[in-house]
């Protein structure tokens, strides 16, 4: 797939991939860390911002639909989330990467991918194809019968992105995807997320903001379970001054939009 430019983006059958409309989602017994979001999500790449502890996980898990929303509505790809809906066929069309995952250490890069296949119902004959562009994709075709274990942190997480696209997703959920990769392989993922916002959702929380600058279509501020701002990265930049924390335009907005939100000095 060639290499496009974020704003050339493919059109979608839907109004939207992801709708939501007053979210609330409760961790624990009290702490609703998403609190009344309305948002919606086209084809695209989106970057997910904000400070620790700003509920950015718990959406993504969310709308990966491993939590149940509270109160609210939530809509992917058409589907609503919530209550006793079957959410299997919905699951077929969703990757999802968790901030931490687990994994057999002893399984190949192929079998690792081989098996997330199996799991997400990928057509039995399609399996090897799939499973060979993923690991091609992510730049581990050469270390794909090597075992997990003897991986370094970054290759693993790299493993990681390629059974969350062996699917071929229509909505990807990317939870601090380049922790552990080295400066060229975030060039080289900056190009992976362009190729995938063509003709998909893709969500992915960050908190390396070049990383959104470079790749990203919009982005999505969320602070205390609630939305701050979406709009695009030239959009976020003009948010700050010359005297708001940060080394660059789009970091100086971020930290001008926090600190309008209550939230001065989250760097």
């Amino acid at each position: 797939m060639r290499s496009v430019g974020a704003a050339e983006v493919a059109p979608s059958k839907y109004a939207w991939e992801v709708q939501a409309t007053g979210l609330r989602v409760k961790v624990g017994r009290s702490k609703m860390a998403v609190d009344g979001l309305d948002l919606s999500l086209g084809t695209g790449v989106h970057g997910l911002l904000g400070p620790n502890g700003a509920g950015k996980t718990t959406l993504i898990r969310t709308l990966a639909t491993v939590l149940r929303p509270t109160e609210g509505e939530l809509s992917v790809l058409g589907a609503s989330v919530g209550g006793r809906v079957d959410l299997r066929e919905l699951r077929r069309n969703i990757g999802y990467l968790p901030q931490e995952f687990g994994y057999y250490k002893r399984f190949t890069v192929r079998e690792f991918v081989e098996y997330m296949a199996w799991l997400k119902e990928v057509p039995k004959k399609e399996v090897p194809g799939a499973v060979q562009r993923a690991v091609e994709r992510v730049g581990l075709a050469d270390r794909a019968d090597d075992k997990l274990k003897t991986l370094s942190g970054g290759m693993v997480r790299r493993a990681g992105i390629a059974q969350a696209i062996v699917n071929d997703p229509r909505v990807l959920l990317l939870d601090e995807p380049t922790a552990g990769l080295d400066p060229a392989q975030r060039l080289k993922f900056r190009e992976l997320l362009q190729q995938l916002g063509v003709d998909g959702c893709v969500l992915v929380s960050t908190h390396l903001v070049e990383d959104v600058a470079a790749a990203c279509t919009d982005v999505v501020l969320f602070e205390s379970g609630k939305l701050v701002f979406q709009g695009t990265p030239t959009q976020l930049a003009a948010a700050g001054g010359p005297d708001d924390v940060g080394d660059s335009p789009i970091e100086r907005g971020y930290s001008a939009l926090l600190a309008g939100h209550g939230k001065a000095g989250a760097w």
